[in-house]
């Protein structure tokens, strides 16, 4: 059984910075797949922020381009979302996620999830 668990997340002024990580602690398939970072604001519904398959390939929601960037380090079955510039509206709680292929562009190709990470930004 996959076990993801997340840290990093935090209360942050806006504009300012944290960096998110998801680590692997159950499971030997993390090389082989496709990681993704989604949040869930309250009300809303849960959202992609940034993709990476096993290649390497990134994707990025347009609302965090050029602000968040997603990295994985395979050796430490490891996942990492570094956010910066952030703003009331990134307020949400962040889940990172584990494909079930190479590559996952959507959410139901995502079969593990971890149990998330409370991000605020207060304005």
């Amino acid at each position: 059984q996959v076990q993801l668990v997340e840290s990093g997340g935090g209360l942050v002024q806006a504009g300012g910075s944290l960096r998110l990580s998801c680590v692997l602690v159950s499971g030997n398939i993390f090389r082989f797949n496709a990681m993704g970072w989604y949040r869930q604001a309250p009300g809303k519904q849960r959202e992609l922020v940034a993709s990476i398959s096993s290649g390497g390939r990134i994707n990025y929601a347009d609302s965090v381009k050029g602000r968040f960037a997603i990295s994985r380090d395979n050796s430490k079955n490891a996942l990492y979302l570094q956010m910066n510039s952030l703003n009331a509206e990134d307020t949400a709680v962040y889940y990172c996620a584990a494909g079930f292929l190479a590559v996952a562009t959507t959410e139901d190709q995502y079969h593990s999830w971890g149990q998330g990470t409370q991000v605020t930004v207060s304005s």
